[in-house]
């Protein structure tokens, strides 16, 4: 079995010989050259995973090819080979790139675990680049699905901002793809193969928050027992996605601001600062402007965030896209379902179209996934559609759109939290929104628990 393949560039026939019969019974496949120019030759022709690369070919020193090496062949992992008067040369090459560097005097012992690290850090980088380009490929702009105009104007600005690193404020209602459309910027960006990490805000106590934000130092609090680093740090030189950020405590949006215009905070616990380069992606379903006139929202960070606004459009803004949008989740769900669909009757689309949703995206995708379970013989009617889907329902909901969005999203929060039993965590959980965002539905509807 091959283990991989190697390349060994050596001015010296002997040496490449020696080192060539001992990689291949350890079960490489080995690959020589006596010159540069042969070793980049096949380098540019074959696939290989690791190089043994003399320090100096022919009175040359080749440690000025590591960059073109990267170059050529990025995941290719280089270890050098010296001489004992030119181990100084072997620690510089490390500086430059190199993976590691043996002497010519070196045993078994020393050369194959080196060559063995050199190809399992291959191995973890290659697996590393494939996960990237999995996700990159899920969140390209080509996977937000629609043809209206509100959705492509959104998708249009916001391609144009992955070349940037400017803050940018995503509003809309909940379920309309702010997450999906921030990932898309991150990964479509020049941040794309550092961490994107994403926060809601309201789903965590704002006591809570600061520790995940921005960490802590051993002994900061009762509890602190060890040294904890926070979210801002594990996004540095990516992307931090806050959502609901409206529910951030005041404290809390001081520091963030902080953040923003010194690209540095100080963790609890500690004196000295932290830095940080985050690019910052938040979004809110609440109108800020408001929030600011009510006291509840610092006017200095809504326009350090907000250099850049893009509206998403909820469902109701674009319903010529709820029939697109219910055949790819349906498509979805039958492919994951292992359940054929082969007829969708034109009621079910009439009815859909309909509607209000006030859970938007999130909730239609749910509706969607829903009719594929119920569906028998691969054919989905309108029967399958929730109560709420009813002509009655509907008839009463045609007259007034705002107030019958309401209706609708106060009547499907006291059913959620009747099924739960008034548990409050569960009930946000289920419907999609965080757990302060639910206390405030519940207080803005009047809700008895």
């Amino acid at each position: 079995m091959n283990k991989g393949n190697i390349l060994i560039v050596d001015d010296e026939s002997e040496i490449r010989n020696l080192l060539s019969k001992l990689l291949q019974l350890e079960g490489y496949t080995a690959y020589t050259a006596g010159t540069i120019n042969a070793g980049l030759k096949i380098l540019s022709e074959d696939e290989i995973q690791v190089i043994i690369l003399d320090v100096r070919l022919q009175n040359i020193t080749s440690i000025k090819y590591l960059p073109e090496i990267k170059n050529i062949s990025p995941l290719t992992e280089v270890i050098m080979l010296t001489a004992y008067g030119t181990i100084a040369d072997g620690v510089a090459s490390i500086k430059l790139g190199a993976f590691d560097y043996i002497t010519k005097g070196d045993d078994d012992d020393k050369v194959i675990p080196t060559v063995e690290k050199a190809f399992e850090k291959n191995r973890l980088s290659t697996q590393l680049l494939r996960l990237r380009k999995k996700i990159t490929s899920r969140y390209t702009f080509d996977n937000i699905i629609g043809t209206s105009q509100n959705i492509k104007e959104a998708i249009t600005l916001a391609k144009k901002l992955t070349a940037s690193d400017t803050t940018v404020l995503l509003k809309g209602e909940t379920g309309t793809g702010k997450e999906i459309f921030a990932q898309s910027i991150h990964y479509n960006g020049n941040r794309a193969n550092k961490q994107f990490v994403a926060i809601n805000c309201s789903a965590i106590p704002n006591e809570i928050l600061e520790s995940e934000l921005f960490g802590y130092k051993k002994g900061a609090f009762t509890g602190a027992d060890s040294n904890k680093k926070g979210i801002m740090e594990e996004a540095d030189g990516g992307t931090l996605f806050l959502d609901e950020i409206s529910e951030m405590a005041f404290n809390l949006q001081a520091k963030l601001l902080r953040v923003l215009e010194s690209k540095s905070f100080i963790k609890p616990g500690d004196s000295k600062e932290t830095k940080v380069d985050v690019r910052i992606i938040a979004a809110s379903n609440i109108n800020l402007e408001k929030a600011i006139e009510e006291g509840k929202f610092r006017n200095d960070l809504y326009y350090r965030i907000s250099t850049f606004i893009i509206d998403l459009p909820s469902l109701r803004q674009r319903k010529e896209d709820i029939p697109i949008l219910a055949d790819y989740f349906i498509n979805y769900f039958s492919a994951k379902l292992n359940k054929p669909i082969y007829s969708v009757d034109k009621e079910f689309y009439s009815k859909l179209s309909s509607y209000g949703f006030p859970g938007n995206i999130r909730e239609l995708r749910n509706i969607c996934e829903r009719v594929v379970i119920l569906s028998e013989k691969g054919d989905i009617s309108a029967d399958y559609l929730p109560q709420e889907f009813s002509d009655k329902q509907l008839k009463a909901l045609s007259g007034n759109d705002d107030l019958s969005i309401a209706s609708v999203e106060m009547r499907q929060i006291k059913k959620v939290l009747q099924l739960t039993n008034n548990n409050k965590n569960t009930a946000a959980e289920l419907l999609g929104i965080g757990l302060t965002t639910l206390y405030r539905k519940i207080e803005q509807y009047k809700i008895d628990m």
